[in-house]
C-alpha cells in the first residue's frame, strides 16, 4: 500500500510513547489540490484539537496533517489550546505552509499535557517521503496491536487511508483517529456530501464498547494530483469501501476482543430504526457476556430490542444466529443448540418485519481481557 499522488509523510519516536515507538507523524498534500472536510466526535467534552481543527476545516482547505500518540490533549485548558496551536505553527513553518491549514490530532490519555519539547524536536527531525504510508499508520497506534490500513484504486485514481482505534469505538461520530486520501480531482461540495455518508455507513456502524472519546476525528484529503475527476455516486462508493475496510479492522482489533459480531437488522421501518436496533444489541453487556461464553441465547437479543427507539411488534420478531433460526414471531423456533460459536465471526440478523430498511452494526464480545486492559489503561 502506498500514499496517492500529492502526497508525502513521515514519522519519528519523539518519546511520547514510553516504549520508544513512532509516536508523532505528519502527512503533507502538495496539491495541485489541497481540500479537506472531516467529521469530528460529537461527545459535548472536546480535546483541544477537535476544536482547532473545526475551524481549519471549515475552510475546506487543508495542507496537512499531524497526528501524536502518547496523548489525547483533552480537559488541558487554555494551556492545551496552545499547545496545539504551537503545533500547528510548528508543523507550518517546517512545511513552509499556512498555520491555519493544519488539521492537528492527539489520542492517548485524557488529562494530561502534551511533552512540547519532545513534540518540536520531533516535528524537526521528521523527513517526508512518498513511502511513509505505513510508518504514519504505526504512528498513531495506541493499544492497537496492529496498523490499520486500506488502499483501492478508482478509475486511475487512488484512495488510501489509515486509522486507529482498539477502544471507545463508538463513533457517534471512538477514542478513534483516521486519515483517507486520494489524489482524484473532487467537486468540494459534492465530496464533503459523499465523505458524511461514508462515514455514517461505516465509522457510524462500529460500536465497540459504547464509548464515544473526546478526540475523535475522521480526515479526507485530495491533492488532485492525478488529473481524474471522481464525483457523486462513484465517490461515495469509493469512499465507503476504504472506511469500510478501515472500519472493520477497527473491531477486529478491539481491545480484549475474542469475537467479531456483526448485528443486521433487516425489515425495519426506517434506516434510523434499524440502526438503533442494531446499537441497542451491540451495547448491550449481557449479550456480548453471552456470545464471550459461547451461549446462543437469543432472549437477550429480542431483550436489548425491545429497549431501542424503533417502531415494530414485539411480538413479531426473528432472530437468527450464525444462520440458525432460533426465533420466529417472538418465540422459539429451531433448536438454540444448533449454532455453533467456533469462528471468530458471529452473525445476528433481527427481522424486525416492520418495512424494508436494513443496517448492519459491527461490534464485538465482552471479555476478561477488556475488563484487564482498561482497568490497568493509565498504569
Amino acid at each position: 500500500m502506498s500514499l496517492p499522488k500529492g502526497f508525502v509523510s513521515g514519522s519519528v519516536a519523539a518519546g511520547l510513547k514510553s516504549s520508544g515507538a513512532l509516536d508523532l507523524t505528519i502527512i503533507q498534500n502538495l496539491g495541485p489540490s489541497n481540500f479537506g472536510t472531516a467529521v469530528y466526535t460529537t461527545n459535548k467534552v472536546l480535546a483541544a484539537p477537535v476544536i482547532w481543527s473545526r475551524q481549519v476545516t471549515k475552510g475546506e482547505a487543508v495542507s496537512a496533517a499531524i497526528l501524536n500518540s502518547g496523548g489525547a490533549n483533552a480537559c488541558t485548558g487554555p494551556q492545551g489550546f496552545a499547545d496545539t496551536h504551537k503545533s500547528a505553527e510548528l508543523v507550518a513553518k517546517k512545511l513552509n505552509i499556512s498555520s491555519g491549514e493544519v488539521v492537528v490530532c492527539s489520542t492517548g490519555l485524557i488529562g494530561e499535557f502534551l511533552p512540547m519539547e519532545k513534540i518540536e524536536t520531533g516535528i524537526n527531525q521528521i523527513n517526508l517521503s512518498e513511502s511513509g504510508f505505513e510508518a504514519s499508520a504505526k504512528a498513531i497506534m495506541t493499544t492497537d496491536s496492529v496498523p490499520k490500513m486500506a488502499s483501492t484504486v478508482s478509475k486511475g485514481a487512488t484512495f488510501s487511508g489509515i486509522a486507529k482505534g482498539a477502544g471507545m469505538l463508538a463513533p457517534a461520530m471512538a477514542t478513534m483517529l483516521s486519515v483517507v486520501m486520494t489524489d482524484a480531482e473532487v467537486e468540494p461540495t459534492d465530496a464533503q456530501s459523499a465523505f458524511n455518508r461514508a462515514v455514517e455507513l461505516t465509522y457510524n456502524r462500529i460500536d465497540s464498547d459504547g464509548c464515544t472519546s473526546t478526540n475523535d476525528t475522521v480526515l479526507f484529503m485530495a491533492s488532485g494530483a492525478s488529473g481524474v475527476k471522481i464525483s457523486g455516486t462513484d465517490l461515495l462508493d469509493v469512499l465507503t469501501e476504504v472506511c469500510g475496510s478501515l472500519s472493520a479492522q477497527l473491531i477486529a482489533d478491539a481491545e480484549g476482543s475474542s469475537k467479531t459480531v456483526a448485528i443486521k437488522v433487516v425489515n425495519a421501518a426506517s434506516e434510523d430504526d434499524a440502526v438503533n436496533v442494531g446499537r441497542a444489541n451491540a451495547r448491550n453487556n449481557l449479550l456480548k457476556c453471552a456470545i464471550f461464553g459461547g451461549d446462543p441465547n437469543w432472549g437477550r437479543v429480542l431483550a436489548a430490542t425491545g429497549t431501542a427507539k424503533a417502531s415494530f411488534d414485539p411480538l413479531n420478531v426473528d432472530v437468527k444466529l450464525n444462520g440458525i433460526q432460533v426465533c420466529k414471531a417472538s418465540t422459539p423456533a429451531e433448536d438454540r443448540n444448533l449454532v455453533n460459536f467456533e469462528n471468530r465471526l458471529v452473525e445476528i440478523e433481527i427481522n424486525l418485519n416492520a418495512g424494508t430498511s436494513s443496517a448492519t452494526i459491527l461490534t464485538n464480545d465482552l471479555t476478561h481481557d477488556y475488563v484487564h486492559e482498561n482497568s490497568a489503561y493509565a498504569t
